[in-house]
């Protein structure tokens, strides 16, 4: 008995140092304290204190070479400040920093405000002495976990301008003078809700314009209720996308506009306002206001160009920050390229995020953005987005090609409802980088393009190269509130990208360019192919202008204005496109300079459902191939199982074969996975009903 006694002792011990040779470990908790150890029975209470423990430890053991955990406890945390990480954080291959949390547990960016009070039966207010006291303001706001709306008016619509005008202070030496005043003048539906605001409240108002990709926002300056007119100020509007009277707006942040469940209005004095929304109850509502703009930074050095190396964030879920608008306003920026994201990267190796969650952001997810390379971020679920999810690489290009940030891969994550703040933000961005992926994601409920590529006008070198954006399900894009966008959209020259084997569908704009995949200005050496793509607005396929790309086996079926769309003809050879298979119901086949553009077109499967002949703009087949275009193509009905069900398998394989079509597996595209992680990436019921009406509504105002 003693012999096992004195073994089992022996086991135990062993196992312990075991344990604490593999793996250095520090804990945090809601109930801990930054005073204590760190250990799992005295846990600290904050990331950036465990920051600091490890940082301790290891200049005490230099020579550890095991990795380094920092376990985040279950609960809820209200984070004081930004987690900051830098060189001295990183860790080695063999002995990474891990952030590694369990179960349900929950990093918030904001804080909690005292509990409502009953004004009237469809009035709550809340008191945040902060506001008075500490000048703190916050424009964005969360009841019971769910975003809030600023007062706003229209509430689910627009108004238009009624003209617009413009005076130039300063002029520069840009395309766009560097400093105007605006003269907008507005309906009266409009001015109505201006024309009684004092000084103070008008100043607080904030007029957003949607301008076909871009959006503007400003602080109200001036009203002249001679003419109904506001005076905003700020940079000359772009004069490729100017605010006029085809644009749309609409006015938020005055308290009369507060008359929807939903919304909310903060008074200077620190008292804001609540409609609530059915079910909520004053005993049980939470409200929190962001207080920080980033969860985490991780920064290397632009001096040295040392960068923070081999970190890990697993099972951890981060809640709320906040974007506040600058004074002067925001100025359009396609994409929302210049806005932050709630985790952002530079100088950095090897991070990875994995089964990670991101929510309630005042901007985008996820940015790996100078000088990054092998970062990873996979099974994530990042939703409810003030911008987009994920960003890859910068806007600016630097002189030195190593600081292109490159080998980034975004794979098997949700990227769900964004652009709540921004709505032209497009759900995944890659600017200058190259050799990234972008696989099997699900992308759905933002107002703009689902993937962007790219971020060069025209033919100038662009060091975006052999991106790989393959196998995701990209979907209801758009809303009908933008123009000019793709499920995805690509930029300048790209040679070796790839876009393969994604599902795209349901894109619709407000007007024109709803399409399903768009290169535009100076997109080159792009290959598509096995996309599966429907029901867009204005095509499924659309180049603006580029050169020698490659458009072959995919499949287009129905999209409402026309199935094909080029626009800028060149004397170089512009695209192929081959093996492609050809559906549709209604709107023509070609549009725009689809027959004078130069492309190579054969061995495609044209089939209009309809029972119409198909015309090539106003030609016959046979006029068409007279021409050289289409000479192996044919009319026929591919034969798919069912379109209206969107089944779009080949039942009979034998119009595929006369056109040299490799049927492919479309159902691969998206998440893969357990059930619970394939069925979250599935839009609700309600909203995909939602989407169907706000097509059917603005077709049916169309044709009038």
């Amino acid at each position: 008995m003693k012999r096992n006694l004195w073994f089992s002792l022996f086991l135990f011990f062993s196992v312990v140092i075991i344990n604490e040779a593999v793996a250095q470990k520090m804990y945090i908790s809601p109930a801990g304290d930054d005073a204590n150890p760190g250990t799992a029975e005295q846990p600290l209470a904050t990331l950036t204190a465990a920051r600091d423990g490890i940082r301790l430890f290891k200049k005490q053991n230099p020579s550890y070479d095991q990795p380094l955990q920092i376990i985040v406890q279950k609960g809820d945390y209200l984070m004081p400040e930004t987690l900051e990480l830098t060189p001295e954080d990183g860790g080695s291959p063999s002995a990474p920093l891990v952030f590694k949390g369990e179960e349900d547990a929950v990093l918030y960016g904001g804080k909690y405000l005292n509990r409502f009070t009953e004004v009237s039966d469809h009035l709550w207010k809340i008191e945040v002495p902060e506001v008075k006291q500490y000048g703190w303001q916050f424009e964005q706001l969360f009841v019971n976990g769910v975003r809030a709306t600023r007062a706003r008016t229209p509430d689910d619509d627009f108004f238009n301008p009624v003209s617009v005008k413009e005076t130039v202070i300063v002029r520069g030496s840009g395309r766009a003078p560097e400093l105007a005043v605006q003269q907008i003048k507005i309906p009266a539906d409009a001015a109505k809700w201006l024309k009684d605001l004092d000084g103070k409240a008008l100043k607080k108002a904030v007029v957003v314009f949607y301008h076909h990709w871009d959006n503007t926002k400003k602080p109200v300056q001036f009203y002249n209720p001679a003419d109904t007119s506001i005076y905003i100020s700020g940079e000359g509007m772009k004069p490729w996308n100017a605010i006029n009277a085809s644009s749309t707006f609409y006015i938020e942040n005055i308290l009369s506009a507060l008359d929807t469940p939903g919304e909310w209005y903060l008074e200077p004095s620190g008292t804001l306002y609540y409609y609530p929304r059915p079910g909520e109850t004053i005993e049980t509502a939470t409200a929190m206001a962001p207080v920080l703009e980033k969860f985490i930074t991780i920064t290397g050095s632009a001096v040295t160009g040392e960068k923070v190396r081999n970190i890990r964030f697993e099972n951890l879920d981060f809640r709320v920050t906040g974007y506040r608008m600058p004074p002067d306003g925001v100025e359009p920026a396609q994409s929302a390229a210049p806005v932050a994201a709630a985790i952002e990267m530079d100088f950095a190796s090897n991070i990875i995020f994995t089964n990670c969650e991101v929510s309630g952001t005042g901007g985008s997810g996820i940015w790996f953005r100078r000088a990054c390379d092998n970062g990873l971020i996979e099974h994530c679920y990042l939703h409810d987005l003030g911008a987009g999810a994920v960003k890859i690489g910068e806007t600016m290009l630097r002189d030195d090609p190593a600081e292109v940030t490159n080998h980034i891969r975004v794979v098997n994550n949700i990227a769900r409802s964004g652009g709540h703040v921004f709505p032209c933000a497009a759900g995944m961005i890659i600017f200058h980088g190259s050799d990234n992926e972008l696989l099997h994601n699900d992308i759905a409920d933002f107002k703009y393009t689902g993937v962007s590529v790219g971020w060069v006008w025209g033919y100038t070198p662009s060091p975006s190269k052999r991106n790989r954006i393959e196998y995701n399900h990209i979907h209801h894009l758009g809303w009908g509130v933008l123009s000019d966008m793709g499920g995805v959209y690509t930029l300048g020259a790209s040679e070796g990208t790839t876009v393969s084997n994604n599902v795209i569908h349901h894109i619709y704009s407000l007007d024109y360019g709803g399409w399903g995949l768009y290169t535009d200005e100076g997109s080159a050496g792009i290959i598509m192919e096995n996309n599966l793509v429907y029901n867009c607005k204005s095509a499924g396929f659309h180049q603006h202008y580029g050169k020698d790309n490659i458009i072959r086996n995919n499949i287009f079926v129905n999209s409402i204005k026309s199935q094909l769309q080029a626009t800028r003809v060149e004397d170089h050879l512009s695209f192929s496109f081959t093996n492609n298979i050809l559906y549709y119901n209604g709107g023509p086949l070609l549009s725009s300079s689809w027959s004078k553009v130069n492309m190579l077109s054969d061995y495609n499967c044209y089939w209009n459902g309809g029972k119409e002949k198909v015309l090539f703009g106003t030609k016959t087949f046979a006029e068409w191939q007279k021409e050289g275009k289409d000479k192996h193509s044919v009319i026929a009905d591919p034969g798919f199982t069912g379109v209206q069900n969107f089944d779009f398998r080949l039942k009979n394989r034998k119009v595929a074969q006369k056109i040299k079509f490799r049927p492919f597996d479309y159902s691969k595209a998206g998440v893969y996975g357990s059930d619970a992680w394939v069925q979250k990436a599935r839009l609700e019921a309600a909203r995909l009903k939602l989407f169907d009406e706000m097509v059917q509504e603005h077709e049916r105002k169309t044709r009038k």
